[in-house]
């Protein structure tokens, strides 16, 4: 029997990708996104069998409906093997503006209460079972703070935490929790940025080295590995350093802005 994994964000970027990677290598879907339909539309046309995919829609941010999906899934497809909370959303603010403190929460509603609801459903049943993997996506942009990126870069950094405690709450009853970090890869929510991506990864490229280091059980990984070296280095600078090599750094740029 094919094993299945669960992706939200599945229907664009580095989702979408991992979506492909996980078919290719003979594992059954459970993919969720707010556009099914588009969703509903690459899977076919990737041939993908009509018996080893399934499509459910949801919006992350609303803790009802993705839990809900969390359940339909385990009801109509069995418990999932992996679990991956991908489904995230990167906005640049600023703090002067009032309208930007609903970014703000829209940002943490998004990439952090709806990671732990999309956990939620399956932590129980994977405890009973003594076996699975939950897989948070953080980032590279989660270890320091960048200027007008607050709401993207304390999101990120708050995965790296949560996952953590969840990892020591799951680990005596046989249950994983993997963190990814990327690095930036091109997809839709990184083309928009007014900065240099260096180590820009292909979205087939990523998925790839995520799917070995969630197979292999991998506690955090930053892919790719070049900005791992990157995150070491930017958490060993002295702040007043750090403050001086951002002084003039462009922006993340504000929603409607260009």
């Amino acid at each position: 029997m094919n094993r299945l994994v669960y992706i939200t964000g599945a229907s664009s970027g580095i989702g979408q990708a991992l979506a492909l990677r996980y078919y290719r290598e003979g594992w059954s879907l459970a993919l969720v996104a707010r556009r099914v339909d588009d969703l509903t539309a690459w899977a076919q046309s990737q041939q993908l069998e009509s018996a080893r995919w399934r499509v459910y829609r949801a919006d992350v941010s609303n803790v009802d409906e993705i839990v809900d999906v969390g359940r339909r899934c385990i009801a109509e497809q069995g418990l999932p093997d992996v679990v991956i909370a991908n489904a995230g959303i990167s906005i640049g603010m600023d703090t002067a503006i009032y309208e930007d403190l609903a970014v703000m929460q829209r940002i943490y509603a998004t990439n952090n209460v709806g990671l732990a609801a999309t956990f939620h459903p399956f932590v129980a049943a994977m405890r009973e079972r003594r076996s699975g993997t939950l897989v948070g996506i953080a980032s590279v942009a989660g270890i320091r703070g960048l200027p007008g990126h607050g709401a993207y870069c304390s999101s990120k950094a708050a995965v790296f935490s949560y996952c953590e405690s969840l990892r020591g709450e799951c680990r005596p009853d046989g249950v994983k929790v993997v963190t990814i970090a990327p690095g930036y890869v091109d997809t839709p929510l990184t083309r928009e940025n007014r900065y240099g991506m260096p180590f820009l990864m292909q979205p087939e490229d990523f998925a790839r080295k995520a799917y070995e280091a969630i197979e292999a059980g991998a506690r955090v990984r930053f892919i790719p590995w070049q900005m791992g070296v990157v995150a070491r280095a930017m958490r060993l600078l002295p702040g007043a350093v750090f403050d001086r090599l951002l002084a003039g750094r462009p922006r993340k740029h504000r929603q409607g802005e260009t």
